[in-house]
């Protein structure tokens, strides 16, 4: 995306602060031409005053014999300047500000609402650097825009055409210096853009690595890691500024080189006007008046150096941005999708098949129906399908082909909205905010009562906890719950999902990493949890699975076996296996002998 697109596109994201923008363009229109009259009248004063005659177009338009006129009107261009200056200012910082948080929430809003596997595959720090910085950018770019920049270019229209109209020979000579400028500064662009895109790519690293340490503080410390992530985040800064650093020293070149240039200029009007004025083809005025031309034109045409610096500086950062920003879910609603309200819970899946990566199946050919109230396991090996066939129900993606229903209605034909808030998911991590135990649970039901919320944490078997801490409900979970043990977390996640009361209940490995006691308190909990609803228990602990209404085995993405717990342990297939295998450890563990076959088809649950 080049310089001159990606800014229009930083104008394009005003939105509806454009009418103010169109405001604050006119007042700079207005700006660039009233300061110009400073210059003009002190021009033409110093003719009136010197009774040296104007051989150029300043006398035609500011006939003046006395020099009071001309300066009450200096004075009234002066008032208006500043006036409009203020204005400018004034609502240049309101603008930025406000629509800085528009784009910033816009943005944050987008971002959650893409895939689980664009989030996989990005890095949690740097989507929160790209949102900072990028909306930080776009803030600066605004504000220096309407306060100052955009003036500055209106000028140079205005200062060019008018220098000519009073003395295209002296004119010649800021020409002169616009071309030098023009080309100096296009070479440096060219010369250093794809390096700044290098210095940005470090500066995501350099982000997403602190971020990577400081997530894994505990991993850090106990392994004694501390002096190497420090060594390595600074060797990630010293590569950044590898690349940085000549990108500075171009830049400092172009600003040496208008310098030099705009006082080589100054120079040559003085010398170019003195011999016009010896011609009779310039005025003292009027030289005088180049000269602050010339000076202007030096302050105009460093604001635009810092202008063209401050978008290319930026590009970088707005290029991640408006990347991120243009990102398309791969999952959303349908035009004509609607929300069919609270669903019953009668689930179909009928020849489904997805795959990742359009050669190796995840799911194929998935058939088989879940009616109201029934528990549905599904067991095998990891990578063998079951966490994708959960993951095409609540759509966090769509089959390829097939199609999934629920209450006869394909799951794309409801509104994503309606559809997750009839699911409820009781992941194998228990996922929690850094905020309160009541603010954690009432994700779930955000208009929960106070009672309901006991009452949600008594079924979870999470109440006790909650009650033995000092400030209870209020109590802060702490940065992924890292304040609460592992049989907390979980105990609060099952409350979550009471209290959000769906038909259709997903459990993802509740309960892998609890020890036996927690296990126990957590299972009971599930227990509730599961009564009247539609559930579906990812396991690979069979025990949790005893009493499901049915199970389906997968392998390499396709269900090779389903029945009962006793249905598939008596056909003595890969399922029988797989018990056999899990009971025969337990049994060694507490008998000491490896438990018999007989044994091992009578599990405990």
């Amino acid at each position: 995306m080049s310089l001159i697109r990606l800014y229009i596109r930083v104008l394009d994201l005003l939105g509806r602060e454009a009418r103010l923008g169109w405001f604050l363009a006119v007042a700079n229109l207005l700006l660039a031409i009233a300061q110009f009259a400073e210059p003009v009248l002190f021009g033409r004063i110093v003719d009136v005053l010197s009774h040296s005659p104007t051989p150029g177009n300043t006398a035609a338009v500011l006939p003046a014999t006395s020099p009071w006129p001309l300066l009450g009107a200096w004075v009234a261009f002066g008032l208006f300047t500043i006036v409009c200056n203020a204005a400018v200012a004034w609502n240049a910082d309101r603008l930025a500000h406000r629509q800085r948080q528009a784009v910033l929430t816009s943005y944050f809003d987008h971002i959650l609402q893409l895939p689980l596997t664009f989030h996989t595959g990005t890095h949690s720090g740097r989507l929160m650097k790209v949102m900072l910085q990028g909306t930080d950018a776009l803030w600066r770019l605004w504000l220096s825009f309407f306060r100052e920049h955009f003036a500055a270019i209106v000028s140079l229209f205005v200062l060019l055409p008018l220098s000519l109209y009073i003395n295209w020979r002296l004119a010649s000579l800021l020409f002169s210096l616009c071309i030098v400028f023009t080309i100096l500064t296009t070479l440096v662009v060219r010369k250093t853009y794809g390096m700044q895109m290098e210095v940005e790519e470090h500066y995501g690293d350099l982000a997403a690595r602190a971020s990577d340490a400081l997530g894994n503080v505990a991993l850090v410390q106990s392994f004694v890691r501390i002096e190497a992530e420090v060594q390595g985040l600074r060797g990630v800064a010293d590569k950044l500024l590898a690349v940085q650093m000549p990108v500075l020293s171009w830049w400092a070149l172009v600003a040496v080189m208008t310098r030099a240039s705009t006082t080589i200029t100054i120079l040559a009007i003085f010398v170019v006007g003195i011999i016009l004025n010896g011609q009779g083809l310039a005025s003292i005025g009027e030289i005088v008046m180049f000269v602050s031309f010339a000076t202007m034109l030096i302050q105009k045409l460093e604001q635009v150096v810092g202008f063209i610096n401050s978008v290319f500086m930026e590009a970088p950062r707005l290029q991640e941005f408006f990347d991120v920003l243009d990102a398309v879910p791969a999952v959303r609603d349908r035009p004509d999708a609607i929300d069919p309200g609270r669903l019953q819970g009668l689930v179909e899946f009928n020849d489904v098949s997805f795959s990742y990566d359009g050669k190796r199946p995840a799911v194929a050919d998935l058939s088989f129906t879940a009616l109201p109230g029934q528990t549905i396991a599904l067991v095998g090996e990891t990578g063998a399908g079951k966490s994708t066939a959960i993951a095409l129900l609540h759509r966090a993606f769509d089959p390829q082909s097939g199609i999934i229903k629920i209450d006869g209605m394909d799951v794309r034909g409801m509104t994503l909205a309606a559809l997750r808030r009839n699911i409820g998911v009781v992941f194998q991590e228990a996922l929690l905010f850094n905020r309160s135990i009541a603010e954690n649970l009432r994700v779930g039901k955000p208009d929960a009562t106070d009672a309901e919320l006991r009452a949600a944490a008594e079924g979870a078997q999470a109440l006790d906890f909650i009650e033995r801490s000092e400030h209870k409900f209020e109590t802060s979970a702490g940065e992924r719950g890292r304040l609460l043990s592992g049989g907390e977390r979980q105990r609060l996640s099952i409350a979550r999902a009471l209290l959000k009361n769906p038909p259709i209940l997903i459990l993802d490995e509740a309960t892998s990493a609890l020890d036996a006691v927690t296990e126990a308190k957590v299972n009971a909990a599930l227990d509730t949890v599961m009564k009247g609803r539609t559930s579906f228990v990812i396991a690979h602990r069979l025990s949790t699975i005893r009493n499901a209404t049915r199970i389906l085995v997968f392998d390499q993405g396709r269900v090779i076996e389903n029945g009962t717990f006793d249905e598939l342990v008596a056909r003595g297939g890969y399922f029988a296996e797989l018990a056999r295998a899990q009971f025969m450890v337990q049994d060694a563990g507490r008998t000491g002998a490896p438990a018999t076959a007989d044994s091992a088809a009578i599990p405990k649950p």
